[in-house]
């Protein structure tokens, strides 16, 4: 059994979208695969039925993290959450304190991530160098070049 994740109801749907897609078209386009390499002659010697089943065995390995995934995601709702300190689905605005450069993020889960968006998990070393921390404190995040601190300028949900 995994641990409980939080998400957004947004990301619990495109899980659960991703799962389905995979269960239904995914399974079927391996089936096929391994049909069309059995049709081919002898298994013994048929690369592209080995390639097919080891394919299926990726997939169904896929399927089975995500069913655990969805199974213990919870999604938060944001009324009864805290916004006094930085926590998960929270939006921070932080402040590089040697630049000035300012910056915000939103917490969230390792499948929600994505650095692009402005979405940081919080469970990396930057994400959990954030959590707990209040408006003004200075949170101190080891990064590849070395200690670097932020300045906690706003929180919201």
């Amino acid at each position: 059994m995994g641990s409980i994740q939080y998400y957004t109801e947004e990301g619990l749907r495109k899980l659960k979208e991703e799962l389905q897609f995979l269960k239904t078209k995914g399974r079927t386009d391996i089936a096929k695969q391994i049909a069309e390499a059995r049709d081919k002659g002898d298994l013994s010697e048929n690369a592209e039925y080995d390639a097919a089943k080891d394919a299926q065995g990726h997939l169904e390995l896929k399927i089975a993290k995500l069913e655990n995934v969805v199974g213990n995601a919870r999604v938060l709702d944001n009324s009864k959450m805290d916004n006094s300190k930085v926590g998960i689905l929270c939006t921070v605005k932080i402040k590089n304190v040697k630049n000035g450069m300012t910056v915000s993020y939103m917490l969230v889960s390792e499948e929600e991530a994505d650095l692009k968006a402005n979405k940081i998990s919080s469970a990396s070393p930057f994400g959990k160098g954030l959590l707990g921390k209040k408006v003004g404190e200075i949170a101190q995040i080891q990064a590849p070049a070395g200690l670097v601190e932020f300045e906690v300028l706003e929180i919201s949900l």
